[in-house]
């Protein structure tokens, strides 16, 4: 019963403009799209998955064992509200409250709008920070929704003001200048590292890690058109091809701006990154999974947010294979 709930939510919320042009794509060898439709809702209903979740996860390709495998939307719902109870997830939800709570690995300024309204200094401080840029976000966005980039020239105090309350921005960030290295990679945008933790019986476990990489987008998600890589946990070096979210896009092995080499490429600070980590999942462990995005910069690591409800599609398309059997261990 309950995958029919999830079946019905599926449908009203898709994106029908993805859908179609999934299903023309998964069409194209002369299957027809009954069969495909029956193959999705029986797939929806059996391995837990939603519509865009068939194609994301190519099923239409797929035999059984490897459907089996794939950890997708209704599986992961129910997984994640088990590790990351709402009761303690709004500290990940919440930027605001984040920021806060993990200060300590927090290197660029922040403040929320409160703090900007009652403290001057701190506002102008922050338009006046080195990048010349700032980051406006709303502190309960999702998936780089309701973040923008700003000039910092083009406002004062009070026009920056007037323009987050018009847009229901309620925290302001310094811009992350992120390490040479990574800038030669791609510049348009601050490409972040995704890392994936899980604490069992008091311990840190990794269940991955990617390079999220923009492609003249200011955002790094994959949601918004960007592909991502693996990396090794024990190096800190992407060891496979950057992969798209679309299913008509093929990977890329190296920038198509920049020509920089994706596969090879060593991520800076990588055992300071795993350091911050050991200390940072044990700050809150009744968030027992949690998806760090950490920003690279000459300064050092910092993190920029943590996930509760952290992607699956960027979890295990890079891996190119389902990775559900690696979560069953921690539900014992």
């Amino acid at each position: 019963m309950k995958r029919i709930l999830y079946l019905g939510y599926y449908l009203k919320e898709i994106d029908k403009r993805k859908l179609e042009k999934f299903v023309k794509h998964a069409t194209q060898d002369g299957r027809s799209k009954i069969a495909l439709w029956s193959d999705i809702i029986q797939s929806s209903l059996k391995y837990n998955i939603s519509i865009l979740d068939y194609f994301y996860f190519r099923f239409y390709e797929a035999d059984k064992e490897q459907r089996e495998t794939y950890a997708g939307t209704g599986f992961m719902y129910e997984y994640q509200l088990k590790m990351n109870p709402k009761a303690s997830r709004d500290i990940l939800e919440n930027k605001i409250r984040f920021i806060d709570k993990y200060r300590k690995f927090i290197i660029r300024e922040a403040a929320p709008v409160s703090v900007l309204r009652q403290n001057p200094e701190v506002l102008q401080s922050l338009l006046q920070n080195p990048s010349g840029r700032l980051v406006v976000k709303g502190s309960l966005g999702q998936v780089g929704a309701e973040v923008k980039i700003l000039k910092a020239g083009d406002f004062t105090g009070e026009s920056l003001l007037k323009y987050m309350e018009a847009n229901k921005f309620d925290l302001l960030e310094e811009y992350v200048v992120q390490h040479p290295a990574i800038m030669a990679m791609s510049p348009s945008g601050l490409n972040t590292i995704r890392i994936f933790t899980q604490i069992k019986d008091g311990k840190l476990h990794y269940l991955g890690a990617r390079f999220r990489i923009t492609i003249n987008s200011e955002v790094d998600n994959m949601a918004a058109g960007n592909p991502a890589a693996p990396i090794d946990i024990a190096s800190g070096i992407v060891d496979g091809p950057a992969v798209f979210s679309d299913i008509t896009r093929n990977e890329i092995t190296v920038h198509p701006v920049t020509g920089v080499n994706i596969i090879g490429f060593k991520i800076p600070y990588w055992e300071e990154i795993k350091t911050m980590m050991e200390e940072a999942v044990f700050l809150y462990p009744e968030n027992q999974s949690v998806g760090w995005d950490v920003a690279i910069s000459e300064k050092g690591p910092e993190l920029i947010e943590g996930n509760h409800n952290w992607c699956k599609l960027l979890w295990q398309l890079p891996a190119k294979k389902g990775l559900k059997g690696e979560l069953r261990q921690f539900m014992q």
